[in-house]
């Protein structure tokens, strides 16, 4: 699974400026900053919906049933982890008796 890229907010903020500054098409200038062309559209719809409010968190947040299923999964990590030691446990006080 590929990750996703993420940029920061200033990083967000300046291309945004650039697009409607320097008078550059959209497709040069996403190819200069290593972006898509509709993801400077989004920042750029973002910016002017919310002004400096804009681009506030880290991104997209876990859905509560992701989290609940990673969870699981490192629950289930644990116990094995864990069973594996008490035998190991076990097995080394056997021996020294």
């Amino acid at each position: 699974m590929r990750k996703r890229k993420s940029y920061t907010k200033a990083f967000k903020a300046e291309a945004v400026r650039l697009l409607e500054t320097t008078g550059k098409p959209a497709a040069e200038l996403a190819r200069e900053l290593g972006v898509r062309r509709n993801q400077l559209y989004k920042w750029q719809a973002q910016v002017n919906a919310h002004g400096e409010h804009a681009f506030p968190g880290e991104g997209r947040r876990p859905k509560p049933e992701d989290e609940v299923a990673r969870l699981k999964r490192q629950l289930a990590q644990v116990s094995e982890e864990r069973d594996i030691l008490k035998k190991a446990v076990a097995f080394f006080t056997k021996g020294s008796e």
